[in-house]
């Protein structure tokens, strides 16, 4: 009975694993692109259960992207470090200050991986010549212009704050390209690290699933199952014994009784 319950927990376990691979396998969406695997899935070529909420890529045209609830367009994915969980990301329209405007993190499980700090954008009808203002040229227009400043910063009459948001970087010319600043990180709160335990991720709710762990509870219980048989087993026996023992001792007193009836008609 030990064994048998053994074998079946051995065998799920080994299921469990085997399916995992064939479903969860570590893909790329293209020759150099990044590795992808838990917390990360591919929408539509993976099934569920591989990543995590909120973790979810798109391959198209051999490039990985991550699409955003707040933002409208993908971003590109330019490298994930699972040892820092931070990935590196790039601006298809290379406007990396719209992307800071209008993406909102507190939706996702991503914040900046950058210490961030408030800045107010501000719309101008009016180009401003100061050495305090750079205009965002890819946000600005010919009747309008975009500045980003501190919040602390007197406001010129020809602009009005559009919003405040917490970013990595004030625009700068000398800083301006399709990725500076666009480096996200991730938690996952209640989960632990799984990796660093000795696990495989994206088997269960925590994404954690630790092989090891469950050969010695499958061992752990087959050794409880065997001693249980063998305190039964003995318990058995033991009564057995008993009353194999009882037997004889009854048959000896009948046997007794009768050597007694004998010898008193023998004396009648």
């Amino acid at each position: 009975m030990g064994a048998f319950l053994f074998l079946i927990l051995f065998s799920s376990t080994l299921l469990s694993i085997n399916a995992f691979e064939d479903t969860c396998t570590m893909m790329q969406c293209g020759d150099g692109a990044p590795n992808i695997q838990f917390p990360f899935q591919v929408k539509g070529l993976q099934l569920q259960h591989c990543g995590q909420p909120g973790f979810e890529l798109v391959c198209k045209d051999n490039t990985t992207f991550i699409p955003f609830p707040s933002y409208n367009g993908d971003l590109v994915v330019e490298s994930i470090s699972y040892h820092t969980k931070s990935l590196s990301l790039l601006d298809p329209k290379n406007c990396v200050h719209e992307v800071f405007l209008n993406l909102n993190l507190s939706l996702t499980p991503f914040h900046y991986y950058y210490v961030v700090k408030n800045y107010t954008y501000l719309n101008c009808s009016s180009r401003l010549v100061s050495s305090s203002f750079s205009e965002i040229p890819c946000l600005s227009g010919s009747k309008h212009h975009v500045y980003t400043v501190e919040p602390s910063l007197a406001i010129p009459n020809s602009c009005r704050p559009v919003k405040t948001v917490a970013i990595p970087f004030q625009y700068s010319p000398y800083l301006a390209d399709s990725s500076f600043g666009l480096g996200l990180s991730w938690d996952l709160p209640g989960s632990e690290d799984c990796e660093a335990n000795g696990g495989h991720c994206g088997l269960d709710k925590t994404g954690c699933f630790n092989l090891a762990h469950d050969i010695v509870f499958s061992i752990g219980i087959f050794i409880f199952a065997m001693v249980v048989a063998t305190v039964t087993i003995i318990r058995i026996y033991h009564s057995k014994k008993i009353h194999c023992q009882d037997e004889e001792k009854y048959s000896a007193v009948v046997e007794k009784l009768g050597d007694n009836n004998q010898i008193l008609k023998r004396s009648k």
